[in-house]
C-alpha cells in the first residue's frame, strides 16, 4: 500500500464552535484594532500613492542597488525605490535598473533641482551609468489611484456577494463577505501598524487574497449545502461542524502547499517583491483560518431556512426520468 501524507486525520471531530467568542470574537476585535492603526498611523504610501518619477537607466557596470541607494542619501527627495530589470533580450552588458523617487513634500511633484541632483549622484556611483528615460506621476493621478484602488478592492467584494447569494444563500453571502472584509482589514492594519510600504502591489495581494479566501469559503458552503440535504434534522451547528470537519484535510494540504511557495518567495524573492510576499502570505493564514472560524459563524448566528422547498426544476416532467 502506497504510503500518503495527510496533515490531519482521515475522519476528525473537532468543535470549532467550542470557544467561538474567543476565536469569532477576537477576529471581530483584530477587525476594529485594524481600523484604529489605519485611522490613527495611516498607511506608509509608496511612490504609486504619492506620486514621484521613476529614472530608467542603464550601465555596462552591474546594478549596484546598495551603491545606488547610498548614492541618494541626504538629497532632498522622499522614498526611492531601486529595482533591477532583467530581459532575456538585454546584451550581457546592458544592465537595466527601475528607480522611483518622491518628493519630499507630499502633494507636491519632484522638482527638477532634486532631479538633477538624483542624475549626478547615479553618474557618481557609476559614472558608465545613463538615464535613458524619466516618468513622472504627479500627485493628482496618485490620488486617483487611491480611489481606483479601493474601488477595485470594493466592487470585487460586492461581486463576490452576489455569486455565493445566487449559488447558495443570502446568510451565506453575508458570512462569506464577512470573511473576505476580516482577511483584508486586518493585512491591511498589520501594514499600518508596522508602517510596511503600501503600493499598487499591495493592491494586486489584496485582489489575490479575496480570490484564495473566497475559494476556500465555498468549498466549505459547497459541502455544508449537501451536508443540509442529507441530515435534514441534525442541528445546524453540528452540520456545520461535520462540514468543516470533512475539508479540514484539504483545507490544510492547500493553505500549507501555498505558504510554502509564497514563504519562498519571501525569504528568497528580495527586497522588491517582499511586501507583496508578506501580504500574500498573511492573506493566505487569515484565509483559512476564516474559512474555518469567521464564514460560517455568521451563518450560524443568522440562521438557515432549512423548511426544504422543492426547486422549480423539480416540477419538470423529465424530473422522475431515469439518466
Amino acid at each position: 500500500m502506497a504510503w500518503r501524507l495527510r496533515l490531519a486525520p482521515q475522519k476528525t471531530n473537532f468543535d470549532f464552535f467550542k470557544h467561538q467568542w474567543l476565536t469569532f470574537g477576537g477576529s471581530m476585535l483584530l477587525m476594529v484594532l485594524a481600523f484604529v492603526a489605519w485611522g490613527v498611523m495611516g498607511l506608509n504610501f509608496g511612490i504609486d500613492f504619492k506620486g514621484g518619477t521613476t529614472l530608467r537607466t542603464e550601465s555596462t557596470n552591474a546594478v549596484n542597488v546598495g551603491a545606488y541607494r547610498a548614492a541618494l542619501e541626504g538629497l532632498p527627495i522622499g522614498d526611492a525605490a531601486i529595482t533591477e530589470v532583467f530581459d532575456p533580450s538585454f546584451a550581457p552588458d546592458q544592465h537595466v535598473a527601475m528607480i522611483r523617487v518622491s518628493s519630499d513634500d507630499p502633494g507636491e511633484a519632484v522638482s527638477e533641482e532634486a532631479l538633477a541632483q538624483v542624475r549626478a549622484a547615479l553618474v557618481e556611483a557609476d559614472p558608465d551609468l545613463k538615464v535613458v528615460a524619466e516618468e513622472t506621476v504627479g500627485p493628482k493621478v496618485s490620488s486617483e489611484l487611491v480611489w481606483t484602488s479601493v474601488l477595485a478592492v470594493g466592487i470585487t467584494s460586492l461581486a463576490i456577494m452576489a455569486y455565493i447569494w445566487l449559488r447558495f444563500e443570502w446568510q451565506m453571502a453575508m458570512g462569506a463577505v464577512l470573511a473576505l472584509l476580516h482577511d483584508v482589514f486586518i493585512t491591511v492594519g498589520i501594514f499600518a501598524f508596522f508602517q510596511l510600504k503600501f503600493d499598487l502591489t499591495i493592491i494586486a495581494a489584496l485582489l489575490t487574497i479575496l480570490g484564495y479566501s473566497i475559494n476556500d469559503t465555498v468549498v466549505v458552503f459547497d459541502r455544508l449545502r449537501e451536508n443540509l440535504q442529507k441530515y435534514k434534522t441534525m442541528p445546524l451547528r453540528d452540520v456545520m461542524n461535520l462540514s468543516v470537519n470533512e475539508t479540514l484535510s484539504r483545507t490544510l494540504m492547500t493553505s500549507i502547499t501555498t505558504l510554502i511557495a509564497v514563504g519562498s518567495l519571501l525569504v528568497f524573492g528580495g527586497d522588491v517583491i517582499r511586501g507583496f510576499s508578506f501580504a500574500i502570505f498573511m492573506g493566505v493564514m487569515l484565509g483559512t483560518y476564516s474559512s474555518v472560524y469567521v464564514a460560517k459563524n455568521l451563518v450560524l448566528f443568522v440562521g438557515l431556512n432549512r423548511t426544504g422547498k422543492p426547486k422549480k426544476a423539480d416540477k419538470s416532467e423529465f424530473a422522475n426520468v431515469d439518466a
